[in-house]
């Protein structure tokens, strides 16, 4: 009997913390897509982005993309995933075009905030940020020929200008489409957050990491960092922030641990939350895990590498 009302009593309060801590969520995504993506739309309808197509054009081909993709690879870079994704809901790009944005925006995204955090916690902010673009440039590059991505928008691909439409019309389609889209995120964000509450409530999260134990090898990680990289993977960088902060200043990791620890989550991190995001927009979920997954893999073992030939004796002649 004891041990029934313990589960129940688990059981309840998991599911209240995980609905307070997704409503608490979503209230904090909401002030920013919304803002972010009224503003879009805006700059969208107002066609400044037409003026500086020959800034854009270029940098943006490169990537296999079309130069309004700018606009959210930017925004995601300085603000958020949220923030990256109000901006591409707005224009109407394919699912290639989406696809590489996301994998983009997913690998380099709150550039400042989550540098910031990964500095107080092992690794130069500015390192850990350059390898982030880098990475995300890599792999959108290896992934273009493979997601068939064009450097034209759909709405002009018939070669018809679309006539910009009156302002409250604009305003009236915003809302449905952003409406539309936080209504997909809330249930979402609501259902992923309740059951890590549950994992935590009954004792889980801690056999997982143990069970964890050969992926970390593959991904080339001590098993010293596997409650940390766990933490990243599941609540992201901003969400487990302070507990990597605080482990981190324990001492029980050294400087190469937490370097390598930091490039692969920094790369390949909120796996449980992120990816669910961009469903709703049509992209295919093996686009959205593997290819981050694979480039901080590669990045953790390229670092190894130059690690162990660092330690190496050098010979004099």
């Amino acid at each position: 009997m004891n041990g029934e009302n313990t589960f129940c009593t688990r059981l309840k309060e998991g599911i209240l913390a995980g609905m307070k801590k997704g409503w608490d969520g979503f209230v904090w995504m909401m002030k920013i897509i919304v803002p972010i993506s009224l503003g879009t739309a805006i700059l969208d309808w107002s066609g400044l982005l037409g003026h500086i197509d020959f800034l854009l054009k270029p940098l943006m081909g490169w990537l296999d993309l079309p130069p309004a993709a700018a606009l959210p690879l930017v925004i995601g870079m300085l603000s958020s995933v949220y923030g990256g994704i109000a901006a591409m809901s707005v224009f109407p790009f394919s699912t290639a075009q989406m696809t590489l944005m996301a994998v983009f925006i997913m690998t380099a995204h709150a550039l400042i905030q989550e540098g910031i955090i990964q500095g107080q916690s092992g690794i130069h902010p500015l390192k850990v940020t350059l390898v982030r673009i880098g990475a995300a440039v890599v792999t959108v590059l290896l992934m273009a020929p493979w997601v068939g991505s064009s450097t034209v928008m759909p709405a002009a691909a018939d070669g018809v200008l679309p006539v910009s439409p009156a302002f409250l019309e604009m305003i009236r389609h915003w809302a449905w489409t952003t409406f539309r889209l936080t209504a997909k995120i809330f249930f979402i964000i609501m259902a992923l957050l309740t059951l890590l509450e549950l994992l935590k409530a009954f004792g889980w999260i801690h056999p997982l990491v143990r069970a964890l134990g050969p992926l970390l090898r593959v991904m080339g990680l001590d098993r010293k960092v596997g409650f940390l990289w766990m933490t990243a993977v599941i609540f992201g960088l901003s969400y487990g922030g302070a507990i990597i902060v605080e482990e981190a200043k324990s001492g029980h990791l050294s400087q190469e641990d937490l370097e390598l620890l930091h490039l692969s989550i920094g790369t390949n991190h909120s796996m449980v939350e992120d990816p669910p995001l961009f469903l709703p927009l049509g992209i295919y979920p093996f686009w959205l895990y593997v290819p981050r997954l694979v480039m901080a893999i590669f990045i953790v073992r390229l670092v190894r590498l130059y690690q162990r030939y660092a330690r190496r004796p050098r010979q004099t002649a």
